[in-house]
């Protein structure tokens, strides 16, 4: 049997277990973190966004029992865990700083076999390949892929976007914002952060910041013209992307509309994106599966060619159910 461990416990670690438990897609063979294993478990079994998981959780200084399910933790604050001698075959590395080669390959020298990076790696050369489920993940290549990139959560909700409208319609040129909620990045109360805008109160305050979405993107259409930023807001979880486009043929908003709903029903995008028909708030798709849930009453034409889409996204729990299905797939592969 194929032995996944998580490193990191955090926002995305514990969603991915919850994942991977809910869907039995996987139990980790070992959790590792610089924190104590009785403040995860507690984390874990109660959660402020997803709620109280459902079966009894417990942490001793060796490991986390989950529904009566030993999982080992392992603490990594000086070092790695030896993953060889463990057994493991793939790391999903959920701490967001092994985006850099040499910060995944720690985990590859330590004797695991792959790595998952559930982050944008910093360029091409710092991964194996960027893949992403339901737009490129059938070109993963067990021999050829040993450090995958995830990218962002960003760049899965945005590219099934991106996929429907350039196979449908083209894209010429293209500007996208995202208003996302606040991540741990930012700070709590005013101070100084090493990018001045976080310096600012996270729960009271709209942040411009960047965005590495549209560089994933060019990863995978080389050719892609499009560029955006993002705008962090007071919100825990539950995002919003809208993507501003001039196509290759004139449009209506009938027919990009009947577009997404087409895609949303069959493969490869079935599960991964979906469409919204009413009119709602970023409270409907807190712990929304899909990357991307296109907002149909949202779609605006402005003279044939100039289209605006917008694509409510779950940042934690949209994202990470790719992460956990990607984790499940090369598993499967190995």
């Amino acid at each position: 049997m194929t032995k996944i461990a998580i490193h990191g416990f955090g926002r995305i670690g514990r969603t991915l277990q919850r994942i991977g438990l809910a869907r039995n897609l996987f139990t980790a063979a070992a959790i590792s973190d610089i924190k104590d294993a009785p403040t995860l478990a507690a984390l874990f079994e109660v959660d402020t966004n997803y709620g109280r998981w459902s079966e009894p959780v417990e942490g001793t200084v060796d490991g986390l029992q989950i529904g009566g399910r030993p999982i080992p933790y392992y603490n990594a604050l000086k070092e790695l865990p030896p993953w060889g001698d463990l057994g493991i075959d793939l790391v999903v590395d959920c701490t967001g700083r092994a985006t850099t080669r040499a910060g995944a390959q720690a985990h590859l020298d330590r004797g695991a076999r792959r790595v998952l990076v559930s982050a944008a790696s910093k360029s091409k050369a710092d991964c194996d390949a960027f893949l992403l489920p339901g737009i490129n993940a059938e070109t993963y290549d067990p021999a050829q892929h040993r450090i995958i990139s995830m990218a962002s959560c960003t760049t899965n909700a945005l590219a099934p976007v991106v996929q429907v409208v350039r196979e449908a319609f083209g894209i010429q040129y293209g500007l996208f914002s995202t208003v996302h909620a606040y991540t741990n990045t930012q700070s709590l109360t005013d101070q100084p952060m090493k990018d001045r805008r976080d310096s600012w109160a996270a729960a009271e305050n709209i942040i411009p910041s960047s965005s590495g979405a549209a560089k994933a993107l060019r990863y995978i259409w080389p050719d892609l013209k499009v560029t955006g930023k993002a705008y962090r807001v007071p919100v825990r979880t539950g995002s919003i992307v809208e993507l501003n486009a001039m196509t290759g043929k004139p449009v209506t908003v009938d027919a990009v509309n009947d577009a997404f709903r087409q895609a949303a029903a069959q493969a490869p995008l079935k599960g991964i994106m979906a469409v919204l028909e009413g009119e709602w708030s970023s409270a409907r798709i807190v712990g929304d599966p899909n990357s991307s849930l296109v907002d149909l009453p949202l779609t605006m034409v402005q003279d044939q060619c100039f289209l605006s889409v917008a694509a409510w996204y779950d940042n934690e729990y949209g994202f990470t159910s790719r992460l956990a299905e990607m984790a499940a797939l090369i598993a499967d592969h190995a």
